[in-house]
């Protein structure tokens, strides 16, 4: 059984599983699925400031916190017991790529040679973890919630706000990925 989990499972399964969880949310109690507003939530709870922002009654949305931790838990569990002791395996032509930006070493598919302590202090690291966090809780806000909200709940539920999110979402990643990331990744 273990073995079972270990592997990567297809999409034929994976995705109707988190196609689930739309359903199970509305049929338990009207919940709507998503993780950024989670953050709200937290705000909401630690900070007794009076901003207007945070002034509502958190303690409804306690299950969003509870499901957010159980993300959170899963993943852990999950890297800890059943994760692959073998090196990523990158693609070779992707490897090559970032071969010529410097990019050479691989933790957890995470490029070890931006996302550390140390690069944080250079021009490359402070766009990558400070501008590209700050834009990424801007545009969650701005959108009104976060891909997996947006992705997820509102396209099952046919709401037109979340299908342009996500279209927007999805041209946004493309556009980063072809055009910005390579010359951040020259500097």
């Amino acid at each position: 059984m273990i073995e079972f989990i270990k592997h990567p499972w297809a999409w034929y399964v994976a995705g109707p599983l988190i196609g689930l969880t739309v359903p199970a949310l509305l049929i338990v109690g009207n919940k709507s699925f998503g993780i950024s507003s989670s953050l709200r939530h937290l705000c909401a709870m630690c900070i007794p400031a009076n901003i207007p922002f945070f002034k509502y009654d958190w303690k409804k949305e306690m299950w969003n916190l509870f499901f957010v931790f159980g993300i959170f838990l899963g993943g852990a569990i999950a890297v800890n017991l059943l994760g692959n002791p073998n090196p990523v395996e990158v693609n070779p032509k992707l490897a090559t790529e970032l071969t010529g930006y410097g990019i050479t070493h691989y933790n957890n598919l995470v490029p070890e040679d931006i996302f550390n302590w140390h690069s944080l202090l250079t021009l490359k690291g402070f766009i990558f973890m400070i501008v590209g966090g700050f834009l990424v809780g801007f545009g969650t806000r701005y959108a009104g919630g976060c891909t997996s909200g947006h992705a997820i709940m509102g396209l099952s539920n046919l709401q037109l706000p979340s299908l342009i999110a996500t279209i927007c979402f999805m041209v946004g990643g493309f556009i980063m990925a072809n055009f910005i990331l390579p010359l951040i990744l020259s500097l």
